[in-house]
């Protein structure tokens, strides 16, 4: 850099207020992709003042993706962009005397303003009038927020944290009725009062006269704002964008999907896979005939998921709704008004199962969230001679993301920088989670920087609202796996209609079984999360005996009372554990092998080693980060021992067990289907 190089800090927003506020998944992918578009807009409108430089020369935080910023020009360069794979804060070396900030302010409201403008022209123009069109350019015009700082410090990082912290964003105080989807915006109609009928003369316009897709894509009675509606319909129209740009260059679109799996689709991945591969084809045929007169057409199947690409083969089936696959969906007259063909439907649904041999089950009304993102990178970016190493393993890092996660069968919504989130089928989660913290570290493994990878998978019941996952997800990753577990761990929630049913957090090294070092030609297959393993061990032994898991898992469960230290009414501990660990294992083992009922001669050694694994997932650990390693994590403290009834006793005399590593065992091996 030469001396009179400064560097400019930009950071783009609100990120949880557009990206989070979702319906769909569709939405939040969309709202992904839109953010990361705009942080690569701001990326070359920096780019476009720095005269011959190259762009990673200019860009020195994070890595600019070469192909999404190809692209972005219309360059075409590399393999299309389908997720957000841009940041929304960078790092740039500009020299002051030749630089504009408000150039790339600008920019980013140019282009933002550009894709509405492609919705409203296709979608609205024709329906609407001036109170629409009014309410469209406050919402358009006034939604962003964008930071930025200039330093001469290349390593003061903490400039653009201070310059966020002088200003609090407040979106615009917003009249008549609210969004469905954003909380706070005025839905389009300009209804002053909640009024449905009238609001739906306005929106029912909009679902006869709109472009392409509008009836699958705005359900009956959802109303939405201007920005929930760019976010909702950008990805029919976003290829027909050509903006020739103030600063000069020409801004351009390309197709991207319109295909989103739903959550409902995700949770019956598997299912349909084994419908496919195994279903008698003149009972498909009927089942998605009646499907389609009930549902119609939807473009969810069009998205790559490779279990159902690799099934698919001689059908030629267009796709459907997700919901047509549940027999609670299919009987909600709220989903689907015509509850007489809905009945058609679920009967051809259920001769689907019938036809298979053994019989097929009815699909698991659960999928997974999986959340991921890297430790202690920032307490590293400080240092300039790790700052490259860095930028480059992120680089590979979020190169490496989507083949992994399609290889487990999931939709990647976005990988930029360390940050990870996807939907997966609830039986890839868990080896997705372990096999991308296996990439992390392997992108770091040639230098000096301990960063390490965390995680959190929620496993959601498909009537729980996406919104409230998503920011427990968030709240599951931050104070759960890394406050909790010491980072370098995995933490996971159960979500049913009832609310939150378990809680599971455990340091990765306690979480997966440790690699076969023989077996180096791959030695990421060899490193399975024990949990699964168990599951499956489950699962052979269900099949055994139908009875099996639900009474030794209920035995388990109350068996605990035995097992952790004894507390007065007011939860304080007045007496050590009864049982020592080995006693522990031995009562466990015991239940057990009684679980079998008339099944004698199992063996027990084979049974003591499971239930010591068993026990060893339901006790909680933190790491210790100044060595690296799982500690046993008491989760008790001097506070909670009464003083009085239990002076002798410490916290690290006390073992600490908790039942819910053994229910998330038996929630995997059931699928969340009670039994």
């Amino acid at each position: 850099m030469n001396n009179n190089t400064h560097y400019f800090h930009f950071t783009l927003g609100p990120v949880q207020g557009f990206v989070s506020q979702a319906r769909r998944t569709r939405d939040f992918w969309a709202g992904s992709f839109i953010l990361s578009w705009l942080a690569a807009v701001a990326m070359k409108s920096v780019h476009a003042q720095s005269g011959d430089k190259r762009l990673d020369e200019v860009i020195l935080f994070p890595q600019p993706d070469a192909d999404f910023m190809a692209w972005l020009e219309g360059k075409e360069k590399g393999k299309k962009p389908t997720q957000g794979s841009v940041p929304n804060r960078f790092k740039a070396a500009i020299d002051p005397d030749k630089f504009d900030p408000n150039a790339v302010t600008n920019a980013v409201q140019e282009a933002w303003k550009a894709l509405a403008e492609e919705v409203w022209k296709a979608d609205l123009a024709v329906v609407s009038n001036g109170v629409q069109r009014n309410i469209w350019e406050r919402q358009i015009n006034n939604f962003w927020d964008m930071s930025w700082v200039i330093t001469e410090d290349e390593n003061d990082s903490s400039a653009l944290d201070k310059r966020k912290n002088w200003r609090t964003y407040a979106p615009p105080e917003e009249p008549g009725v609210k969004c469905a989807m954003m909380d706070g915006w005025q839905e389009l109609s300009g209804e002053k009062r909640p009024n449905r009928d009238a609001m739906n003369v306005f929106w029912n316009k909009v679902r006869i006269m709109g472009g392409d897709g509008m009836k699958s894509d705005l359900r009956p009675n959802e109303a939405l704002c201007a920005i929930a509606f760019v976010k909702r319909r950008f990805s029919r129209h976003f290829h027909k964008l050509d903006h020739k740009m103030k600063q000069g260059w020409s801004l351009k679109g390309w197709k991207v999907p319109t295909a989103v799996p739903s959550v409902v689709y995700m949770a019956a991945v598997h299912w349909l896979e084994k419908a496919l591969n195994t279903a008698d084809e003149l009972t498909l045929n009927t089942f998605f005939t009646q499907a389609k007169i009930l549902a119609g057409e939807y473009g969810e199947w069009d998205t790559q998921i490779k279990c159902l690409t690799e099934a698919w083969g001689k059908h030629k089936w267009k796709a459907l709704d997700g919901n047509i696959f549940f027999e609670s969906s299919l009987e909600n007259p709220n989903i689907f008004e015509d509850q007489k063909q809905a009945g058609k439907v679920l009967k051809a649904l259920n001769a689907v199962c019938d036809s298979t041999y053994p019989k097929l089950p009815k699909p698991t009304p659960f999928y997974a969230v999986l959340m991921m993102d890297g430790d202690s990178l920032g307490s590293h970016m400080s240092n300039p001679d790790k700052q490259t190493a860095i930028t480059n393993g992120l680089a590979k890092f979020t190169k490496g993301v989507q083949p992994i996660v399609y290889q487990h069968n999931g939709f990647l919504m976005y990988a930029g920088g360390d940050d990870v989130l996807a939907i997966l089928p609830l039986e890839d989660a868990i080896p997705c989670a372990a096999e991308l913290r296996t990439h992390y570290m392997s992108c770091f493994d040639y230098n000096d920087i301990p960063t390490t990878l965390s995680g959190a998978i929620e496993f959601v019941h498909i009537k729980t609202p996406l919104t409230k996952v998503l920011h427990d997800a968030h709240k599951l990753l931050d104070e759960v796996a890394k406050d909790g577990r010491g980072r370098d761990a995995l933490a996971i929630r159960v979500w049913k209609p009832g609310g939150l049913q378990l809680e599971w957090a455990q340091p990765w090294k306690i979480a997966l079984n440790e690699p076969d070092e023989t077996r180096i030609e791959n030695p990421r297959n060899n490193r399975q999360a024990i949990i699964c393993e168990m599951a499956n061990q489950f699962v052979k032994n269900q099949e055994e005996d139908s009875d099996f898991s639900n009474k030794f898992f209920y035995k388990f469960r109350e068996r605990f009372t035995l097992l952790n230290p004894a507390k007065d009414t007011n939860r304080k501990i007045i007496h050590a554990n009864v049982l020592d660990e080995q006693q522990a294992i031995d009562l466990m083992t015991m239940e057990y092998l009684n679980s079998w009922g008339s099944k004698k001669n199992k063996n027990r050694i084979e049974a003591e080693e499971l239930v010591t694994k068993l026990l060893n997932q339901c006790r909680p650990r933190k790491r210790d980060t100044t060595k690296n390693e799982p500690n046993d994590w008491l989760q008790v403290t001097d506070k909670d021992i009464d003083q009085e009834s239990a002076p002798h006793l410490k916290p690290e005399d006390i073992r600490i067990w908790e039942p819910d590593g053994a229910l998330l065992v038996r929630f995997l091996a059931q699928k969340g289907m009670e039994k």
